[in-house]
């Protein structure tokens, strides 16, 4: 939704499914979502007069930073309840206002509202992504069906949306701004699409809908986040072999930490289960990882999400037939790029054909490997990891572990900061510690300035480590957002990670893959700090675009800038030797076809339990059946299986939306094809002023497609995509 007001709430709504949990990059796919990168609601300077901390204006250094050492769970509930209030009774001053609606007294004044339960949300969005507990949990069970009340009670406000449609539809808007036109229309549509031109008991029943999937979207969130931290493998020495010393000293710190000293923990979470199943020798640990890992929500428990999942595709198919729509993914694709789910399965199935040709040549390479080696098994799913890293060996003489020694994780942050300053201009210093608050010792902040001006841009927060309470994947959100309409208020950005938190004195080393997705999550912080536009609601995003800017980073990763300057040995401080380099590139489209043919099993999934009618659906029965329609191969699982499929489920910010990763990925490959040919390269300064004129710093203020063709002159070409995954190209003649 993208109506002012209900910014907070939205974020609230979908905050378990992050904006950037992650990209569909070769094996770093997250637990859960995002975010959608899910902007946390701007702040505006009303002054807010409240003793409830979490209501309270941000207040101390760089234009004001949160409280997170005032954060008291016992706060939380009635700082919900005061800032639902206090936005009801602003809602109601507009609504009630006796003078004709402008631009002004409606949109505007709308941008001005609800301070303080912003405020409160940025807490709450911390302790339901990072801080999570059985005591967080049940006032979050508690609230969200409170908070779905809230927010209709504002969609369908009637006087309200009359001042609105007023608004979108006199003569002022011909003489407004283009962005302060595409602002009122993004008002208009929070409205129109939501239920706000329902009545009588239509309007009753979609409230009651919204209260009851707010409830539905909480448990199934709360019941992944259960699986992933009840379900730990302990292992011990004797069955540590071929894992590499580093993991090692990563699972035997989260034993201890989990009163388990002397054992092993891998842990239910991607980060620790992939390299797992990608070194173990133990096929049967491996097996037993594997079913753990894809069985989160699924294990016929009391956090089991197949009963869940059957209502909530009831109840999203119900409320859009209210609205005259033939099903739920024609009403979330109507204002996305894609418009349509036509187009969305146009662009997938394009790509899949190509992606199931390329696992059977992987999947025959492997099972040639492991029958050179006597091993006399078929492969599996919980084979498919261990062999494909030796056929990188054998093929390209490129072992993973080798590269790791080069990937350290702060030397990586220092790549990124060196590409921030080239291509946007910002420059990064650490904020004196205490200087401001942090919510966990492990998070560390840095101030962004404008190199060239010396102006204060915002400050970025990093919280690298996985622990429990923290969802698994990785994401980015931003405490507040780039305004301008009342002043100007500069950006708190923070990214988050699940990396395992090394023994003392060690360095995080990470796989390549997970260094694109931290390269990736570093995308979505430039997006929010380039900004540009002047009303906070103009901040947020169109889903199927909003990946572009974070999968367009991840090419700068293999530049030769950042590989010679910051990808050097962990205990020798020797730059990554030319012949591994070379090995890397010449491997860039290595394993494919696992990495996009789990991604688009997801994403099809997703498309058709929102284009079908779900009365009466066995979940595990038709992910079956469907999985079989497409032929997907039997060594390779669903990134995510239905029942923890939390971008879809958990909220509703990529539900019918998970195609989104693909879409953007069209953008993604062309743009980075105009840099390739620019003569810079990557780091050409002509291409990248472009870059963030076009693409970073106007966020929604501009129509997607028409940003893009600004930029390159044309509509994006799906061409470049299937090259930059090693896939055949049509003959443009045939």
């Amino acid at each position: 939704m993208n109506n002012p007001i209900l910014v907070g709430v939205s974020a609230l709504l979908i905050s378990m499914t992050s904006a950037c949990d992650t990209a569909p990059t070769p094996d770093n796919g997250a637990g859960t979502d995002t975010e959608t990168t899910a902007e946390t609601a701007a702040m505006n300077e009303t002054p807010t007069e409240t003793a409830n901390p979490l209501l309270a204006d941000f207040a101390g250094p760089y234009g004001g930073v949160p409280a997170f050492d005032k954060m008291d769970l016992a706060a939380v509930k009635p700082a919900l309840e005061e800032g639902m209030a206090l936005t009801l009774t602003e809602i109601d001053e507009i609504a009630g206002n006796p003078e004709p609606p402008t631009f002004e007294n409606v949109i505007v004044a709308m941008e001005r509202t609800s301070s303080a339960l912003n405020n409160a949300f940025v807490y709450w969005g911390l302790w339901s992504r990072s801080l999570s507990s059985p005591e967080f949990r049940e006032i979050q069970g508690e609230m969200a069906p409170r908070l779905s009340e809230f927010n209709s009670k504002i969609t369908q406000n009637a006087a309200l949306f009359a001042r609105v449609r007023a608004v979108y539809e006199g003569d002022e808007m011909a003489m407004l701004r283009p962005d302060q036109q595409r602002l009122v229309g993004l008002v208009y549509d929070g409205f129109a699409r939501n239920g706000a031109t329902l009545e009588g008991d239509a309007k009753a029943r979609y409230a009651e809908i919204n209260q009851r999937l707010a409830a539905l979207h909480t448990d199934f969130g709360n019941n992944v986040l259960a699986d992933e931290e009840g379900y730990v493998t302990y292992i011990t020495r004797d069955q540590l072999d071929g894992l590499p010393a580093s993991f090692v000293q990563a699972a035997a710190a989260a034993a201890k930490e989990r009163d388990h000293e002397g054992e092993y923990a891998i842990t239910n979470t991607r980060s620790s289960m992939a390299p797992f199943l990608t070194y173990s020798t133990e096929r049967d640990l491996r097996e037993a990882v594997w079913r753990t890992y894809y069985n989160r929500g699924d294990n016929g428990d009391e956090h089991d999400n197949n009963a869940i999942v059957a209502e909530i595709l009831n109840l999203r198919n119900e409320r859009v037939q209210l609205l005259g729509y033939d099903n739920y993914a024609a009403w979330r694709l109507e204002n996305r790029m894609a418009r349509t789910p036509a187009r969305a399965y146009g662009l997938m199935q394009a790509v899949w054909p190509a992606a199931l040709a390329r696992v059977k040549e992987e999947v025959a390479d492997m099972q040639a490997i492991a029958d050179a080696g006597d091993a006399s098994i078929t492969i599996a799913p919980w084979d498919y990891r261990h062999y494909a890293e030796k056929v990188r060996q054998a093929k390209y003489d490129l072992d993973s572990d080798e590269v790791k020694q080069y990937l350290q994780l702060d030397k990586l942050r220092e790549a990124m900061f060196f590409v921030a300053g080239e291509l946007f201009g910002f420059d990064f210093a650490p904020v004196p510690e205490g200087a401001v608050s942090v919510f966990h010792p492990d998070v560390k902040v840095w101030e962004v300035t404008d190199r060239a001006s010396g102006d204060h841009i915002g400050l970025w927060y990093l919280d690298p480590y996985a622990r429990k309470g923290k969802r698994s994947g990785a994401w980015a959100v931003s405490y507040r957002s780039h305004e301008t309409y009342d002043g100007k208020q500069t950006v708190l950005s923070s990214n988050n990670s699940n990396f395992i938190k090394p023994a003392p004195g060690e360095a995080v080393l990470i796989s390549w893959d997970d260094a694109s997705t931290f390269f990736h999550e570093f995308g979505h912080a430039l997006h929010a700090l380039s900004s540009n536009v002047a009303y906070p609601t103009l901040n947020g995003g169109v889903r199927d675009y909003t990946e572009f800017q974070s999968q367009l980073l991840e090419h700068w990763l293999s530049t030769d800038a950042v590989i010679n300057q910051f990808l050097v040995h962990h205990e020798t401080g020797e730059p990554m030797p030319a012949a591994l380099v070379a090995k890397i590139k010449k491997a860039a489209t290595f394993n494919q076809g696992f990495s996009t043919t789990e991604y688009l099993a997801s994403a099809l999934m997703d498309m058709a339990y929102h284009t079908m009618d779900p009365a009466g659906l066995d979940i595990d029965a038709f992910e079956r059946a469907k999985l079989a329609e497409l032929n997907m191969p039997d060594e390779i699982p669903m990134r995510h299986r239905t029942p923890h499929f939390g971008h879809a489920f958990s909220g509703e910010g990529y539900s019918a939306g998970y195609y989104s990763y693909m879409w953007a990925d069209v953008l993604t490959a062309d743009a980075a094809e105009a840099f390739a040919a620019a003569p810079g390269g990557f780091y050409d300064k002509e291409l990248a002023a472009k870059l963030v004129k076009h693409l970073f710093a106007p966020r929604n203020s501009v129509d997607p497609a028409e940003a893009y063709r600004a930029f390159r002159g044309r509509d994006a070409d799906i061409s470049a995509l299937l090259r930059d995954r090693g896939f055949p190209v049509p003959d443009a003649t045939e």
